[in-house]
């Protein structure tokens, strides 16, 4: 059963980066995660498994620390 009044919402990793001084280009060229897929966390949406754990693998974090599932106001 689907709810559509919830999403994944990956503001966490941008706090992340923030607090490691890390833009998103940093991100991108240290894991290998393309723009596009970039361009889509910053919109919430649906991301690969593989894409998340570059990128908790690069920051050495679990995947709670950058993503949460949100209920849309």
């Amino acid at each position: 059963m689907e709810n559509k009044n919830q999403y994944f919402s990956y503001n966490k990793l941008w706090k992340l980066l923030i607090d490691r001084g890390m833009k998103k280009k940093d991100l991108r060229e240290k894991s290998g995660v393309r723009s596009a897929s970039i361009a889509k966390l910053g919109k919430n949406e649906n991301m690969t498994t593989d894409v998340l754990l570059k990128i908790c693998v690069t920051l050495k974090c679990d995947i709670s620390d950058i993503m949460e599932i949100r209920n849309e106001e």
